[in-house]
């Protein structure tokens, strides 16, 4: 049976990474990428080896705006049916058990029938779902502009704004679907985790401002693991500015940064019932890329 183990050093981690990303290559990410989010939260990475060979890894996250740790357990096709699944499970749960959970929360690819009938038999249900889609930059994109009196500028050029980003980003994302639980962070902990991490920059944040208002916002998460695709973050608008074009302005304008330097491709992930952005990116002409079913289930200590 393999060995199930955190890992000890960077280059351990280094090896963690390599297999996430080959099993889920469209969410790779690099070590620079994931390397705030370890001081951010409390994490577990966990390594499944036969002798040398790495054969699964395994990933706890508990954030402290979140009511649940999140789990994954991620094993390539060539190992599965050899209870590493099932092992690896059972080691995140007493992990996650060790820190007061009941429960864990846990992603599994939309089409990956297998891994869903895996989490349904350990009492695993569905809580929500994300659907992936994507856009081809290099045709014509649609232009939209921003309604009267709302100027869309960057945050590179005005750096003053950050408290005004601030409050949009706490009235507007709770208010996202599947994080109705979530709290918002604290102002530091915000700009830590969400607005200066490597694949964050004040270049690639957009701003809509009417007068000396920020109204809502929209910004991309770039990663060196995928340097042809702009993947984006988030796009939150205050609730009276809603219905008036103003996520269609931040859109356009990003869409048309990452199509100018150099991006191919743009992806997003929306949770199902986010039905505004959904029909918005419709409108952009984004297609259907896969997705993620969120699955909620019980403390699994026995493999």
């Amino acid at each position: 049976m393999a060995e199930i183990r955190p890992t000890r050093d960077d280059a351990e981690l280094e090896r963690w990474l390599a297999l996430r990303n080959a099993v889920v290559p469209d969410d790779a990410i690099s070590l620079a990428e994931l390397r705030p989010w370890l001081d951010a939260s409390q994490q577990i990475h966990l390594l499944a080896l036969e002798g040398d060979e790495l054969v699964a890894v395994g990933r706890g996250v508990r954030e402290p705006w979140r009511p649940v740790a999140r789990v994954i357990a991620l094993v390539p096709p060539e190992h599965r049916r050899r209870g590493l699944g099932s092992a690896m499970l059972a080691a995140l749960s007493h992990w996650a058990a060790a820190g007061g959970d009941d429960g864990v929360l846990s992603y599994v690819e939309l089409g990956d029938e297998e891994s869903v009938a895996f989490a349904e038999r350990r009492g695993f249900e569905e809580v929500g779902r994300d659907l992936k889609v994507a856009l081809d930059l290099t045709g014509k994109l649609l232009s939209l502009e921003p309604p009267r009196g709302v100027e869309i500028v960057t945050w590179v050029e005005q750096p003053e704004l950050v408290r005004g980003l601030y409050e949009v980003y706490r009235e507007a994302s709770v208010d996202i679907p599947g994080d109705e639980d979530a709290e918002p962070e604290a102002f530091d902990d915000w700009l830590a985790h969400n607005m200066r991490g490597p694949g964050d920059s004040p270049e690639w944040t957009f701003v809509a401002i009417s007068g000396d208002e920020v109204v809502g916002y929209s910004k991309w998460a770039l990663t060196t693991a995928q340097p042809h695709t702009a993947l984006h973050d988030l796009t939150v608008v205050k609730r009276a500015w809603r219905g008036r074009g103003v996520a269609g302005a931040l859109k356009s304008a990003q869409l048309q940064w990452a199509k100018e330097h150099g991006y191919t491709r743009a992806v997003t992930n929306n949770e199902e019932r986010n039905e505004p952005i959904r029909r918005l990116n419709r409108r952009f002409g984004y297609l259907p890329a896969g997705g993620r079913i969120l699955m909620r289930g019980p403390l699994v200590t026995e493999p």
